[in-house]
Formats: structure tokens, sequence, C-alpha cells
């Protein structure tokens, strides 16, 4: 059986597309989703928000440039998955240099080297991720590159923010978060404030739902099940 994560990749069966498909579009939308299924390109989980019907799950697609950057949030019952176990990860930080202007890669892939000698194995989703990913136009100036980093416990999580904070290679604004063992994430900015005391409470974002958490009782590092 599938075990859920934020930001996970799955790709669907033809069933699946042709369900989708059936669906009431407008012709730019019904372009994406006609381009997507006939590659087999994936959908992302999203938010599981309460009141799904058992065994439906929440996915999403963002659209490239040519099909206006559209957001579609799609609901598709689990047995529409290609298999259970066709599930993956967003490109690794190291393969989206190529998206990034010559003059700042050896910035880009120093930062890269970086992290994983701190342990963690960087992954870049939104514009970039997509774009790495699909081959279709999604960058523009403003685009922030957006990395997700696995974090084993506290201090890790401290070390990451404190390199991403101190990073320095003219490249894009680095945003994303840090994600825990047990699946939670928050973003590595509002982690250096709440560590040092600048807010009493931090967004965590679960896949049921955020939650503003107070303390540090939420900081459970149990083993995150994987698919």
């Amino acid at each position: 059986m599938l075990v859920l994560q934020r930001h996970q990749l799955v790709g669907l069966s033809q069933a699946g597309w042709d369900a989708i498909q059936a669906r009431p579009w407008d012709d730019t939308a019904r372009a994406c989703l006609a381009h997507w299924a006939a590659r087999r390109l994936p959908l992302v989980v999203t938010q599981q928000r309460a009141g799904l019907q058992g065994g439906v799950m929440a996915l999403g697609l963002a659209a490239p440039t040519q099909w206006q950057r559209r957001k579609f949030a799609l609901q598709v019952p689990r047995g529409h998955l290609r298999h259970h176990h066709d599930c993956r990860d967003f490109p690794a930080a190291i393969d989206v240099a190529g998206l990034l202007l010559p003059a700042v890669r050896p910035g880009w892939l120093g930062l890269c080297e970086k992290l994983a000698s701190l342990g963690s194995a960087a992954r870049v989703y939104g514009s970039h991720g997509w774009q790495q990913l699909t081959g279709l136009d999604y960058l523009h100036p403003a685009s922030d590159i957006d990395l997700r980093l696995a974090v084993s416990t506290p201090a890790m999580a401290d070390a990451i923010a404190a390199a991403l904070d101190g990073a320095v290679f003219g490249g894009p604004r680095l945003d994303g978060e840090l994600v825990l063992p047990d699946g939670a994430a928050v973003a590595w900015r509002e982690w250096l404030q709440w560590r040092a005391r600048k807010v009493d409470g931090i967004l965590v974002k679960r896949l049921g739902g955020p939650a503003l958490e107070r303390g540090d009782g939420w900081l459970a590092l149990k083993k995150c099940p994987s698919c």
C-alpha cells in the first residue's frame, strides 16, 4: 500500500488519465492535461484535506508558461495509480545546475556539496524542479529555488539552515523547507527565527495540513515511511 508524502511524485494509469480528461475542462486545461497524459508525466501529492472519500488522493499539477502557469487540484482514486511503487522524488539539487546562468553554477555546486557534507540529499521542487523534470518552460526572472531538505535531528536542521542563510552564489533566492523524519516540514528561514527565539511559534506543514506549533513537543524523530 502506498504511503503518501508531501511533494511525492506519482504516476497515473491510462484509466486514471482517461477519467481526468473526461471532466469538463476549458481548452487551455485540456491541452495541458493531454500533454501530461500522453507523456506519462507525474502529478504531485498535495495536502490531503479532511473530507476526502476513502481511497481518494489529492494530487496537483503545476502547468508551465505555455499553459498560463495554471494550478490543477485533482482528486484521484488510489486505484488509478500506475502501480503502488511508481513514486519518485523531484530532481536532486545538483541536477538543476544546468538551469542556472553559467556564472553562478560553481557557487551552486559548492552549496550542493556543502549540503551533502551535512548529510542532506537536497531536492528541488517548484519551478526549477518542474522544468528539470519535464523539459518545459517554467522559469521567470523572479523564480526562487525551492529546496526540500531531509534532516534527522534539530542540530542537523540548524547546520543546514545556517549554510543556506550564509550561501552567496549570485543566483536565485533560496527558499524551501526542512523535513524531519516523521514528515513534518518547516520553512528553513522560519526555523532560524524560531531557534533564535525571535518568534514563539512556527508553522509546521504535514500531509493533513499546516499547524502553528509552540514549544518543541512536535519535534518527533520517528522514521518517516517511504513508498
